[in-house]
């Protein structure tokens, strides 16, 4: 649940300190609390950040120094401190800056000064984007988020406040982190060594940097769910395309005059930002911005974003991002959010000295002890004090769960578990499913054997092979010593109309590594007796053939019965290399229609036979089987975060590719191959390209039954829920084939909000346009294209598509599909 309503946790930084210590609380005129303003010692890089209440901590070498504090609209105030063994106090009265404007001559029709500014500035973007080939800094980062109000249901499931700690009214802290993380780059490659890393409650923070770089042209503002373009920097090199702006005024900050340019957005619905950006005069660099997104700039799930930044020199003439702020506010499906994260930098080392082959694959490295620092470490390297709310949830939390892990070796816990067993009710036999959990002592935890019962209505369907039918799935799982489970699944499945009972049983084994880090084992083993698709793929689930056959008397699903027993082992290791091997033995028997019932047109026989019309010409009876084969996929050029017990790939540039074999055996004689590239591209502001292209074919077709040859998926209802790997109105057996070669192609474009957001009252409903083309060819006279056109992100899940098949040998069909797409339409399934 808290992915979903928590998709937008930050990823940013913040920086340590040591040496005597300074505190005090940095207010306004008035008194007021300033928060997170820039405290740091005159001459350095080294510095912290007020919380939340305007106070601040921070570590200075002993002896005579000249404290800076610095806040956006305020003056900057310098203090000197002599430093010694003990704490001094230093407190800020900032007073508000006093802007001044600039002398200029503003002719009849002409433009805001703010525009030459802004021009000087787009002129020298590229210099400073590419200013530093290398550096090294440490930065410490602090993520919090609050819950201000939360459903008491969530999609029917009710909600119990305290398993996401937050008190009964459904308030408090959701999540607080804190990091301390070194930095290296060497464009184009950054490493990051994680120092030390916790989460209130226990494991690790947020430690994956998200860097918003406003000198490039699309600044990656969060991860790509909220703004999958990215958003158009107001320096880049088309911003006057985008935006207008203001001169609203200047100011002197240590000899340097400063540009105060408010920025403001053309036209709404482009992935723009508003608010202010500051620019030092003669050299036009970025001083400070203070920049917000919400949901009319094309910002997705969360409804305002807030950036603020401030940049120092770090050298004569280079500048660096010192402090970056930011806030966030969502509410989604109830739940009502809040959050920011605190980034300061600090350590600058503009030429440091690699070692060779420090920059590999592996970008992000976690220290041994990363996870186990005590409290007093963190009280010594935290620049930013804790808050008096922070500070109870890091000792409540992490109170409890120690007493979790140490009493009576989690006795307490055990207790508490088993004294709390959900009740089975009705509704969880018919349709919400029986779940049952024993909990014992593990290893090292206290772990769980589970059982689960689907309920019976999501297990009935009708098909004109069996009338109604009735399938239950019950399914255990059991840990057992050294992280591995053992589950066991059964199916029982009877039809009302034919009266045929299956049922079939299988126990698979999976072998977990340490914290889910390195390679997976699965063997499987299983047999009994089923009844399935003639494609195994299953092109058609059985609510929609239940539905098509029930209201339109189109029997799409063909069926076989076979008794059978199969064994396989798979293995996926930690660079995403995968390959698995299988076996399948079936004695297969052709089953017949058992009813012709239908809800409408039951004076006349529209079923077709349940063997398949297209391949009429192909007999299929009584015959036994044996097939074996194996697969492989691999995506290239992986990198990875390297953890102190392993490796956890974490994508490539690289598309993935898979390549399969199988070979039938006793009364089938083939031998059929197929090799696939697939890849996700994302474009920014043209949008994202997806494709999955094929090949394969049979080396030998000596025998071949129905079941084994190649299927193509089509799709005859109105619901896709398949768009790359499927042919969205192609029929189910329709071309079929058994040739020596053939080639699939599968391509769509999600623009993403481009072209759509320039239709007046239609860009308010972020409905997005998708487009592409389906393909596969196996011969001049077996071949089919279908191109399509439509739009997705409907109400965030739903899309609809309008489809053109082409066929040689018939007429051009035109069709409409419905399926599930946007930003949270991956999360949809529909059988």
């Amino acid at each position: 649940m808290m992915k979903i309503v928590l998709p937008f946790l930050l990823i940013l930084f913040v920086l340590p300190a040591s040496g005597a210590q300074v505190r005090g609380v940095v207010t306004n005129r008035q008194g007021e609390p300033l928060p997170f303003a820039t405290v740091m010692i005159k001459g350095t890089t080294l510095g912290t950040t007020s919380n939340a209440m305007g106070a601040y901590v921070l570590d200075v070498p002993q002896g005579s120094h000249v404290i800076v504090c610095q806040y956006m609209g305020y003056k900057k105030e310098e203090k000197r401190v002599e430093a010694g063994n003990e704490p001094r106090e230093l407190n800020f009265s900032l007073e508000p800056v006093s802007l001044q404007m600039k002398e200029v001559v503003v002719k009849s029709g002409g433009e805001d000064p703010a525009y030459a500014i802004i021009r000087q500035a787009i002129k020298k973007r590229p210099y400073y984007l590419s200013q530093v080939k290398n550096f090294t800094c440490e930065s410490y980062i602090k993520m919090l988020a609050r819950m201000r109000n939360m459903p008491k249901r969530f999609f029917g499931t009710k909600v119990n406040p305290t398993d996401i700690g937050v008190d009964s009214s459904g308030k408090g802290i959701v999540a607080l982190t804190e990091s301390l993380t070194k930095i290296a780059w060497r464009d184009p490659d950054m490493k990051l060594e994680v120092i030390s890393s916790r989460s209130s409650g226990g494991g690790l923070g947020f430690d994956i940097p998200t860097v918003i770089n406003f000198y490039k042209n699309n600044v990656e503002a969060m991860q790509t769910q909220v703004g999958p373009r990215g958003f158009i920097s107001p320096i880049s090199d088309n911003a006057l395309f985008y935006y207008k702006y203001r001169l609203e005024g200047t100011f002197v900050d240590d000899g340097k005059l400063v540009n105060k340019i408010l920025v403001i957005p053309r036209r709404k619905y482009e992935p723009l930002f508003a608010g202010h950006i500051y620019i030092t005069e003669d050299d036009w660099r970025i001083h400070s911005t203070d920049l917000m997104l919400t949901k009319e700039y094309q910002l997705e799930l969360i409804d305002t974003l807030v950036i603020r930044q401030t940049h120092v020199p770090v050298a004569p003439d280079v500048w660096r991002t010192k402090d970056q702020v930011v806030y966030l506010a969502a509410k989604l499906f109830g739940f009502d959010i809040t959050a920011n994260s605190v980034n300061v930098y600090s350590k600058y080392d503009l030429n440091p000295v690699f070692p060779k082959g420090y920059f590999n694959k592996v970008i992000m490295k976690y220290d041994k002890n990363a996870e186990w620092r005590d409290k007093p470490y963190w009280d010594s390297v935290r620049p930013l004090p804790l808050e008096a709310d922070e500070q109870r949830d890091f000792h409540v939390k992490d109170s409890t769960a120690r007493a979790r892990r140490d009493s009576a070796k989690g006795r307490m816990q055990l207790d508490s578990l088993r004294a709390r067993p959900q009740p089975v009710k009705v509704m969880d036999v018919v349709w919400g499913g029986v779940n049952h959990r024993w909990w014992f002592q593990g290893d090292t935890s206290v772990q769980s054997h589970s059982l689960h019962i689907p309920g019976l209505i999501k297990g009935l369907s009708y098909n004109t092979v069996e009338g109604v039918a009735l399938q239950i799935n019950p399914g255990v799982t059991f840990s057992l010593p050294h992280r591995r489970y053992l589950t066991w699944l059964s199916n029982v499945r009877y039809g009302f109309s034919n009266t045929h009972l299956q049922a079939s049983t299988g126990l698979t084994l999976t072998r977990v590594p340490d914290g889910g880090i390195g390679a997976r084992n699965t063997w499987s083993v299983g047999g009994g007796k089923r009844i399935t698709q003639f494609n195994r793929a299953n092109p058609i689930g059985p609510v929609m053939n239940s539905l098509y056959t029930l209201l339109l008397s189109e029997n799409y699903m063909k069926l076989y019965e076979s008794r059978f027993a199969s064994l396989g082992f798979s293995r996926v290791y930690e660079s995403s290399f995968a390959f698995s091997l299988s076996a399948l033995y079936e004695n297969r028997n052709a089953v017949e229609n058992s009813t012709d019932f239908a809800l409408f047109n039951r004076d006349r026989n529209y079923f077709t036979p349940n063997h398949p019309d297209d391949l009429a010409h192909i007999p299929f009876g009584n015959e036994k089987v044996l097939t074996i084969g194996g697969n492989v996929s691999f995506q290239p050029g992986q990198k990875y975060i390297e953890y102190p017990r392993g490796r956890r790939a974490i994508g490539s540039k690289y598309p993935t590719l898979s390549a399969g074999y199988r070979k039938g055996f006793i009364d089938a004689n083939f031998d059929k191959w197929n090799f696939d590239v697939k890849d996700e591209m994302n474009f920014k502001l043209l949008g994202e390209l997806k494709y999955h292209v094929g090949l394969g074919g049979f080396l030998n077709s000596q025998s071949v039954s129905i079941p084994d040859m190649q299927h193509f998926n089509g799709n005859q209802t109105f619901l896709n829920i398949r768009y790359l790997s499927s042919f969205q109105l192609a029929g189910y057996y329709e071309y079929s084939t058994t040739a020596d070669l053939f080639a699939t192609a599968n391509v769509e474009h999600h623009f993403n909000g481009l072209l759509t957001n320039r239709i007046p009252l239609f860009n308010r409903l972020k409905w997005h346009l998708v487009a592409g083309s389906n393909a596969f060819y196996v011969n001049k006279n077996n071949n089919y294209v279908e191109v399509f056109a439509g739009l997705e992100n409907i109400f965030k899940v739903l899309r609809v598509d309008v489809v053109a098949g082409y066929q040689s040998q018939t007429d051009t069909q035109i069709g409409v599909r419905l399926g599930f797409g946007g930003i949270l339409g991956g999360a949809f399934k529909v059988e």
